[in-house]
């Protein structure tokens, strides 16, 4: 299952902090170009299918919506590409990484324990 985040909702709050509430609310939380239905970029699109792959029920927030996150996230995650993958309010690491862990079936594991498996 995968939920969508609109950051945009809650504009009266600074950037940082809106980053901060989507980060610390969800489990799994993919920041993406696109949606996992539609990505708009090859990153993200591999990101996605390893996480659904997985089984993971994420939520995901589409950073072409949004200026203001676009512009910050790297700030606040000290990662400068897209997508960023956090898992219980932690930076996993880009499509690579996600990727990569997936092959070696530690994302599976990262998962499931989100999760509560």
């Amino acid at each position: 299952m995968v939920g969508h985040y609109r950051l945009t909702g809650i504009a009266f709050m600074d950037v940082k902090q809106r980053i901060a509430k989507v980060v610390n609310s969800h489990p799994i939380v993919l920041f993406m170009k696109g949606s996992p239905q539609f990505p708009m970029c090859g990153f993200s699109s591999q990101a996605t299918e390893a996480l659904k792959r997985c089984g993971a029920r994420f939520e995901y927030v589409n950073v072409l919506e949004d200026p203001e996150v676009r512009a910050h996230l790297p700030h606040y995650s000290n990662w400068k590409t897209f997508p960023q993958l956090f898992v219980q309010g932690e930076l996993i690491g880009g499509s690579d990484i996600t990727v990569d862990l997936f092959e070696s079936g530690e994302l599976q594991r990262i998962v499931d324990d989100a999760q509560g498996k």
